[in-house]
């Protein structure tokens, strides 16, 4: 169901994704969006933020809406690249043709491979750890993530001798590009649309479930375990459920970052690139929709800005500036704005009416 106001936020943020591409794409008198932020806001980061979009707004479903907490949602990401990654690069392992391993359509399937297969995985992790409330539940989230992150790092316990599978600490390379028939979706102007076109689906998909009858659900489940299941909610269903979507999220997310890198090792799959999550859906908004492409979008932006100018900002600090910074921005959101920036456009001031009886 989508109001007038949320189908123009659509169609507005829609409209700046595509100029934003297509300004960079043409550069029109010499000018692009790389030239005027001096080279912190380019084509790759336009794109990152696209498909962290993915991730984050599944993260808001499940922490914003329903109120259960992830710290292994990097896990998941990683789980949807590496599927993609060892099944195009490796697939004479495991007994598929090479004809079919060439197949343009073959890297297409895998992502929906690795999207059945994570949701598998979450359901069956998901069963036992969301009947914990709390910090006990973030602590199960924060192992499941390390786990997974020490399987793909240790070559998920085989000898790179023996079976090659993720590549160990080195990673896995030459993971193909994308095509549709003999067209290869890049260079990465044409990538960016194709991550932004699968964004914007993701987020019309979030907004439609936040504003069903099964995001009441979720909101009432955020509010009360008990108030729900008294008004008749399956509360344990609706966690499962809006665990195992973010968890498919993340993975389709993973895939896409499979093919932009070419190339996946486990580092952005460590604790810190949860943690990160966690922070852009903070910063944006947790209970908003829109607000998952904003604190992503925030945070890349100041990122790249440390990265581009951070000896000159911030000298003496070192090779620690971002912890720092980023500390500092999520403390000044959870003193000032707690429900993110997003929720800067739903504050009205309250009018007190008289009268007497």
């Amino acid at each position: 169901m989508w109001k007038q106001s949320s189908l123009m936020q659509f169609v507005v943020v829609t409209l700046v994704i595509l100029v934003l591409g297509l300004f960079e794409w043409w550069q029109p008198l010499g000018l692009s969006v790389s030239t005027l932020t001096g080279g912190i806001l380019t084509f790759n980061t336009l794109t990152r933020i696209g498909i962290l979009t993915i991730v984050v707004v599944g993260l808001n479903l499940l922490m914003g809406y329903a109120g259960q907490v992830s710290l292994g949602q990097a896990a998941f990401y990683g789980i949807g690249a590496y599927t993609s990654a060892i099944l195009t690069t490796r697939a004479e392992l495991f007994g598929f043709p090479s004809a079919v391993a060439a197949a343009w359509w073959w890297p297409w399937l895998l992502i929906g491979v690795g999207a059945a297969f994570t949701a598998l995985f979450a359901y069956l992790v998901g069963k036992p750890i969301l009947r914990l409330k709390g910090h006990y539940l973030a602590m199960a989230t924060l192992g499941l993530g390390i786990m997974v992150y020490i399987l793909l790092r240790e070559n998920i316990g085989f000898r790179a001798s023996v079976l090659n599978l993720t590549g160990g600490f080195d990673g896995i390379f030459d993971i193909p590009r994308l095509r549709i028939g003999a067209f290869v979706l890049w260079p990465i102007e044409r990538y960016y649309f194709l991550v932004w076109g699968i964004a914007l689906c993701a987020l019309a998909l979030a907004h439609n479930i936040a504003n069903s009858r099964v995001g009441r659900a979720l909101r009432a489940l955020h509010g009360s375990d008990i108030a729900a299941e008294m008004v008749g909610i399956d509360t344990a269903d609706y966690k499962l459920r809006v665990f195992v979507l973010s968890a498919v999220y993340a993975s389709v997310a993973g895939s896409l970052y499979a093919h932009f890198q070419a190339a996946v090792s486990p580092t952005p799959f460590h604790f810190l690139g949860s943690l990160g999550f966690v922070v852009m859906a903070a910063v944006g908004g947790m209970r908003s929709i829109w607000g998952a492409p904003l604190g992503v979008g925030i945070i890349l932006f100041i990122q790249d800005l440390l990265r581009a100018k951070g000896d000159r900002l911030l000298a003496g600090i070192g090779n620690e500036a971002e912890p720092v910074v980023f500390g500092l921005v999520l403390i000044l959101i959870m003193i000032f704005l707690p429900n993110g920036i997003a929720s800067i456009r739903h504050r009205h001031p309250v009018h007190h009416s008289g009268g007497g009886a």
